[in-house]
């Protein structure tokens, strides 16, 4: 098991490769494929009302999650927008899945459309896992949202979208190049995310 100190490494030095990993984590990184999830998904199963409930999701899936660590980065709380400290992602965690929890009661009371309603849930019941994990180990959650993406689009728009599963193992690899992440802490990541979103996305919709 790692130390709180031994969890942030000192950053790797820059280099060509550590220039592209950084962009391929800072790139995809979770808010960013939610941002694009949720209007994905929303707009091509519904259309415009999806669109609508998708970026009222987004809201709180993402934009208040970026702003609740923008805040903690502020106060020097927060060392970094990736939260690379495992403790501090366990007192962040549980205000981030309030938030999420907080959209789908609204969307559920407002008849909003079942699959982004599902995708919400499914969104709140990947992190549960993840929080249990990073009790003692810090399990990523760039990949764990990733395969999360992947698997339910691939439920609801068809198995073609699996292919976006490519993008997968190069999420794992920057985040590996960048020291923030083991290799086995990306695979794990991506397994939990791809189970706890993809079988509560099937089971909700």
């Amino acid at each position: 098991m790692t130390t709180e100190a031994q969890a942030v490494p000192v950053p790797p030095a820059p280099t060509r490769r550590t220039a592209l990993a950084r962009r391929i984590t800072d790139g995809l990184e979770p808010k960013n494929v939610i941002l694009v999830l949720l209007p994905l998904l929303g707009g091509l199963r519904y259309g415009w009302l999806g669109i609508g409930w998708a970026l009222f999701a987004a809201l709180f899936a993402a934009v208040v999650p970026t702003l609740i660590i923008g805040h903690g980065m502020r106060k020097g709380t927060v060392a970094d927008r990736h939260v690379g400290r495992r403790q501090r992602r366990l007192t962040l965690f549980p205000l981030i899945m309030g938030s999420v929890l907080l959209s789908f009661a609204v969307m559920i009371g407002l008849d909003a459309p079942a699959d982004l309603t599902a995708l919400v849930l499914a969104m709140f019941a990947s992190l549960v896992p993840i929080l249990v994990i990073t009790v003692w180990w810090k399990v990523s959650v760039h990949t764990a949202v990733a395969t999360g993406a992947v698997v339910c689009l691939a439920i609801a728009l068809g198995p073609l979208w699996l292919l976006l599963g490519a993008l997968v193992p190069l999420i794992g690899w920057s985040r590996v190049v960048l020291r923030d992440h083991t290799a086995a802490q990306t695979a794990v990541g991506a397994v939990v995310g791809a189970l706890a979103a993809g079988l509560t996305f099937w089971a909700a919709r």
